[in-house]
């Protein structure tokens, strides 16, 4: 791995701060896949941006989101709109990239992994109820979403 490659690693976890400049030199589907991976730290690094959408703006990425479409976003109080949100983000940008096929799955791991560290954050009582209900939000998705039918460009 070249020292370019390792310093735009870090920069795309998250563990620096972007410079502007920086911003400029990394193409979008590089963005796009570091903050669609299934670890706290792609996640985190997603949530960022996503307060700052204005850094980001010359991507053209789409933030829009339907947050959890029909289901609560609070379900007995456990926090999964940020899930349902990231999991919209990813594939509202592969959709439009016309790669979503080639990513789906992980981005439903993505959604999952998201899903099981709101219930991690919890108290160990309320962890069974919570990784219940985020297996049946996830298994939704992955239903749901093996019925979409690809969209042509």
């Amino acid at each position: 791995m070249s020292w370019r490659a390792a310093v735009a690693g870090f920069l795309l976890a998250g563990l620096l701060p972007v410079p502007a400049a920086a911003s400029a030199t990394v193409d979008k589907a590089t963005l796009l896949l570091s903050w669609t991976q299934p670890t706290a730290a792609s996640t985190a690094a997603w949530n960022t941006a996503r307060r700052n959408q204005k850094k980001w703006a010359e991507y053209g990425f789409d933030w829009a989101t339907d947050h959890c479409s029909h289901a609560p976003e609070r379900p007995f109080g456990f926090r999964f709109g940020p899930a349902c949100r990231h999991h919209d983000f990813g594939y509202r940008n592969y959709r439009a990239a016309g790669t979503l096929d080639k990513h789906r799955k992980r981005l439903d791991e993505v959604f999952r992994a998201d899903l099981r560290r709101e219930c991690d954050s919890h108290r160990l009582a309320a962890q069974p109820p919570c990784n219940a209900l985020a297996f049946t939000y996830f298994q939704a998705v992955v239903l749901l979403g093996a019925k979409e039918k690809p969209k042509t460009r």
